[in-house]
C-alpha cells in the first residue's frame, strides 16, 4: 500500500457534494514534498499578507482534481492535480486562489455558519470548529475533515461571488510574486468542460468551485493586459521534484521507468523509487548513492535513502542514513519520525532509549503525525512505560476523530498514569472531549 512509503495521516471525509457519499482519504505527509511546496507556496502568500510559517501546503491521497480549504491554516490539494499540472506557475496559481479565500475571510464566514446552521452538529465538528475559531487549527483540522455531509458543503463550497472576488485576488498575488497570470487560464482550461458535464461525472473542483463563462472571460483579461513574467528556474525544479516523487510513488514502476530516463537527479530519484518498488533494491540503492555523492547535504535525498534501506530490512544503514538527515534538518519532524522509526526497528536497549527521546521531538515538532503517535507508544512501551503508551494510542484515536475508541483508551491511561501529572491530565481531557454531546 502506498502508506508504506509516505507517511499518511488517515482521515475520513465526507464528499463535498454529496451528503449521501463518504470514502477514506489520506494525507501524503513527505518532508521532501512539503519543502518543496512551501518553496512555491512562500511568494504567493507574502504577497497575500498571510505567514508562509502558518500557512501550509498539504497533499492528498486521491487522484481527482480538487483543492480546497477548512481552516486559515491548510491548504489541500489533490495528488491527481499535482500530477496533471504542467508547470511550478500553474500549482502556484491554485495555490494563490486558495489562500486568497483564506485573505478575504471566506472560510472564517463560513466556519461561523456552520455553528449557527445546525445545532445538531456532531461532536467531532462542533470540536473542530471551535477549534478553529479560537485559532487551534491544528487539533480542528482531523475532525473537521470528518464533518456531516451537509457542513461539508457549508465548509468546501464557494459561492460564485467568492470564486469572483478569489480569482481577482489570487491574480494580483501572482503579479506580485512575479508568476504569470496566464498560468491560471490554463489552470482553468482544466475544468472549463468539467462544468458541462452532470454532477456526477464532474471532478470535485468543479462542484465546489462552481465556473461560469463571466470569471473566465474576467481572468483572460487579467492576463492578457498583465505584465508576463519568466518562469523561476528554482520553483521549476521545485515543481518537477515534487512531481517526480508523487509520480513515483503513486504510479507503477514500469510507467515511470519508460518515462524517467534522463540524466537528471530528478529522474535519478524516480527510477530509486521505481526500482525500489519493483524489488530491485540493489539498483536503487546504487541510485540513491550516485544522488547522494552529487548531492551530500540534501536532507531528503538522506530520508529517502533512509527509507528505502529501512524497507529493506537494513535497520543499522538506514538509522545511519536518518541520522545525518536529522543533522541536516534538525527540527523536521517528518524526518525525526523516519529517524525514530529506524532506531525501533534496531530493537536493542539503547536503540529504543534513543528512539524514545528522537520520537519525542518530533512529536513536539508536530503532534498531527498518526505514526509518530504509534511509534512513541511503542517507545514507551518498550520503556515499560505503559500508562503513556496507551496515552499514545488514544491521542492517536482522538486525532482520527475516533472518540468512542480513545476514550476506551484514555480510561486504561487514567488507571496507569500518577494522578494529577500532566499526562494524566491529558487522558482526562479526551475522556471529557468524548463525553460532549
Amino acid at each position: 500500500m502506498f502508506k508504506t512509503y509516505l507517511t499518511a495521516i488517515f482521515l475520513s471525509i465526507f464528499c463535498a457534494l454529496n451528503a449521501s457519499a463518504a470514502h477514506s482519504v489520506s494525507l501524503l505527509r513527505d518532508p521532501d514534498i512539503e519543502y518543496g511546496l512551501q518553496q512555491l507556496a512562500e511568494p504567493i502568500l507574502r504577497a497575500a499578507n498571510l505567514n508562509s510559517d502558518d500557512v501550509k501546503v498539504w497533499i492528498v491521497n486521491d487522484m481527482g482534481l480538487n483543492a480546497f480549504i477548512i481552516d486559515n491554516k491548510h491548504i489541500f490539494v489533490h495528488a491527481g492535480l499535482v500530477l496533471q499540472l504542467k508547470t511550478a506557475a500553474q500549482l502556484q496559481s491554485v495555490i494563490a486562489h486558495e489562500a486568497a479565500h483564506i485573505s478575504n475571510g471566506h472560510i472564517s464566514r463560513r466556519l461561523a455558519n456552520v455553528q449557527r446552521a445546525n445545532r445538531a452538529i456532531s461532536f467531532g465538528v462542533l470540536v473542530a470548529t471551535a477549534a478553529v475559531l479560537a485559532g487551534h487549527t491544528d487539533a480542528g483540522l482531523g475532525l473537521a475533515l470528518g464533518a456531516p455531509g451537509s457542513v461539508n458543503r457549508v465548509l468546501l463550497a464557494h459561492t460564485r461571488i467568492e470564486e469572483s472576488a478569489a480569482d481577482q485576488s489570487a491574480l494580483r498575488f501572482m503579479n506580485a510574486a512575479k508568476v504569470d497570470p496566464s498560468a491560471m487560464v490554463e489552470v482553468f482550461e482544466l475544468f472549463i468542460g468539467q462544468s458541462n458535464l452532470s454532477e456526477e461525472h464532474q471532478d470535485p473542483y468543479t462542484r465546489s468551485h462552481p465556473l461560469n463563462r463571466d470569471r473566465i472571460r474576467t481572468i483572460n483579461a487579467y492576463a492578457a493586459n498583465a505584465p508576463s513574467h519568466r518562469p523561476d528556474a528554482k520553483q521549476a525544479y521545485w515543481f518537477s521534484r515534487i512531481q517526480g516523487k508523487l509520480s513515483g510513488f503513486l504510479r507503477a514502476p514500469q510507467w515511470t521507468l519508460r518515462r524517467a530516463t534522463g540524466s537528471s537527479d530528478v529522474d535519478l530519484m524516480r527510477r530509486a523509487i521505481a526500482e525500489h518498488r519493483s524489488g530491485r533494491r540493489g539498483t536503487a540503492k546504487k541510485n540513491m548513492a550516485q544522488l547522494i555523492e552529487a548531492h551530500p547535504n540534501d536532507a531528503f535525498y538522506r530520508e529517502l535513502q533512509g527509507q528505502i534501506l529501512l524497507e529493506s530490512r537494513e535497520f543499522s544503514a538506514a538509522t545511519k542514513a536518518y541520522a545525518r538527515a536529522a543533522q541536516l534538518a534538525p527540527n523536521n519532524a517528518l524526518i525525526l519520525g523516519g529517524y525514530g522509526r529506524s532506531l525501533l526497528a534496531q530493537n536493542t536497549k539503547s536503540s529504543n532509549v534513543q528512539a524514545l527521546k528522537i520520537l519525542q521531538k518530533a512529536r513536539n515538532l508536530d503532534s498531527r503525525d498518526a505514526r509518530i503517535l504509534r511509534d512513541i507508544g511503542t517507545a514507551f512501551a518498550r520503556s515499560g512505560q505503559q500508562g503513556q503508551a496507551v496515552l499514545a494510542i488514544a491521542e492517536r484515536y482522538a486525532l482520527q476523530g475516533n472518540m468512542q475508541n480513545a476514550a476506551i483508551q484514555a480510561k486504561r491511561a487514567e488507571d496507569l498514569l500518577p494522578r494529577g501529572s500532566a499526562a494524566w491530565q491529558r487522558a482526562q481531557d479526551i475522556l471529557d472531549a468524548a463525553k460532549t454531546p
